[in-house]
């Protein structure tokens, strides 16, 4: 069934589903508050230049600076598919002509000194490319691109890919031939999926566009003397059509009746027919609602996700990486243990991959499937988590699964997961995801009563306010280690239920 976009438009947020068959693939959201960043495009000033990190810290006129590593400074062609289309986020990933880069990694083959291209009180102009995540500013890159519905162009290199989507090779050669042909010198240009059945006419006026969008910046450029913002990315529901509805998507249905004028008006200048594919909902009930996505995001907080078969897993995230562990729950299989495990593993697998990309889940991340005995079902293990990783338009790259049962695998970051987007650290346990024990509080009440014995002269008796939950275990299971410390005392202490009292909140008073 074909993919349909809902968009669910306010002013204080929007947000952007990928359904299918009632399953959301995708999430995104903007919101009024924040200040997204990625793709906008600035004037930089090197702020400081870190020759031992190979990095540069610089000012784009925002609260943090931003960091640039050497290989996104540098103009080795060679390296520069690796650089800016290894960690895009676009479905267009370039078929590039030529030799390939012999290690693909981002400081691979990278001869160049951050000293060499950059110096502190420089300016130059950036793209973010990586938004601000948790401790870490922007990530920037100097190698600027500008996508539109069927082209990207590359103003600062003279090359020319076609996405790899598109699979026809004489369809290929023939949108090559027709970009070669109209195309400005020393200007490069990747052509969209989107653009597979386009004509030249369509190709052309684009591309017309975007060079008067590049003109526009590089006259800002000059006119400004300080760090700022030269160009900002389409708002969010621009972008879900500029960069989501490909041919696999039927239909879009936005609830805001401005933002269907907007999106409407946006068509019409390059894609008149889509504007039939663009529905106005108007209902009374919420449209995420209506859709069933609600429920979904509402999932997407919960750490323990189960599986049909009766199976769950299980995913925890640390600073560092994302942990996934699959357990076979109430699934008692079949036949025998083997195929049971296998049944779990294949059905996790599927599952996985969804999560991580409705999540948005990036970094590092291991996965702990259940320890198999035969070498073969851990590959076709392996090869079901690659088949579902397929469709998903962030570039990951996945490990054979080891002797252990870990698959180790990498999926590009680029914004932040959805978890961070909806959840802060809790104000209980700031953050550790753990609260004390019950027991170990009414210790700790004990030995500070002790302490305030010690300090104080003064022969009174003591009133201890604390969580009903706390009070409930001092009056019945510790009473006994409650009466022992009266007598050791010589004191009375009284317990006191505060309701609006934290767990772990406890004052003592004479």
């Amino acid at each position: 069934m074909p993919n349909e976009l809902i968009i669910n438009a306010r002013p204080y947020e929007t947000r952007v589903a990928l359904v299918e068959n009632g399953a959301v693939l995708e999430l995104y959201c903007e919101r009024k508050a924040s200040n997204d960043l990625l793709g906008n495009i600035y004037r930089g000033k090197v702020i400081r230049v870190l020759p031992g990190m190979q990095a540069a810290f610089v000012d784009i006129g925002i609260e943090r600076t931003a960091f640039l590593y050497v290989s996104d400074v540098h103009r080795d062609i060679l390296n520069f598919e690796q650089i800016i289309f290894h960690d895009s986020e676009m479905d267009d990933d370039p078929d590039f002509s030529g030799p390939e880069p012999a290690h693909p990694g981002h400081f691979d083959n990278i001869h160049y000194n951050i000293k060499e291209l950059l110096r502190e009180g420089q300016h130059l102009m950036v793209q973010v490319y990586k938004e601000p995540i948790g401790g870490k500013g922007a990530r920037l890159t100097s190698h600027i691109s500008i996508p539109g519905r069927f082209l990207v162009l590359m103003p600062t290199v003279d090359h020319i890919g076609v996405s790899r989507k598109i699979e026809d090779r004489e369809k290929k050669e023939r949108l090559k031939g027709m970009i070669r042909e109209i195309r400005p010198t020393n200007c490069g240009f990747i052509v969209r999926t989107a653009s597979e059945d386009a004509s030249e006419n369509a190709l052309k006026s684009e591309m017309e566009f975007l060079l008067k969008v590049w003109a526009g910046i590089q006259e800002k450029m000059e006119k400004r003397s300080n760090p700022g913002l030269l160009h900002r990315d389409l708002h969010i529901s621009l972008r879900a059509i500029r960069d989501l509805f490909t041919k696999e998507v039927e239909k879009l249905t936005i609830d805001s009746r401005e933002e269907y004028n907007k999106l409407i008006d946006f068509v019409d200048s390059f894609a008149p027919g889509l504007k039939y594919s663009i529905e106005y909902y108007d209902g009374l009930d919420p449209i995420f609602d209506v859709f069933e996505i609600e429920k979904h995001i509402s999932r997407s907080l919960d750490k323990k996700i189960p599986l049909k078969s009766g199976g769950h897993i299980v995913i925890e995230r640390t600073e560092a990486l994302t942990v996934i562990d699959v357990n076979t729950g109430h699934f008692v299989g079949g036949k025998n243990l083997e195929d049971t495990i296998l049944q779990t593993n294949l059905e996790a697998a599927r599952e996985i991959a969804k999560q991580l990309r409705f999540r948005n889940i990036g970094g590092i991340i291991v996965i702990d499937f259940i320890s198999m005995e035969e070498r073969l079902n851990g590959e076709k293990v392996y090869l079901a988590l690659k088949e579902a990783l397929a469709k998903d338009r962030t570039r990951t790259n996945v490990m054979p699964m080891s002797d252990l049962g870990l698959i180790e695998m990498t999926r590009k970051r680029t914004r932040p997961s959805l978890n961070r987007l909806m959840t802060e650290p809790c104000f209980y346990c700031e953050g550790t995801g753990n609260l004390k024990s019950r027991a170990a509080i009414c210790y700790e009440i004990f030995r500070e009563l002790e302490r305030e014995d010690f300090i104080s002269d003064k022969k009174v008796n003591i009133l201890v306010s604390v969580n009903p939950m706390i009070a409930k275990v001092l009056r019945e299971e510790e009473q006994p280690s409650l009466k022992a410390l009266e007598q050791r005392l010589n004191r009375r202490i009284t317990i006191v239920s505060k309701e609006s009292f934290r767990l772990e909140q406890y004052d003592v008073s004479f």
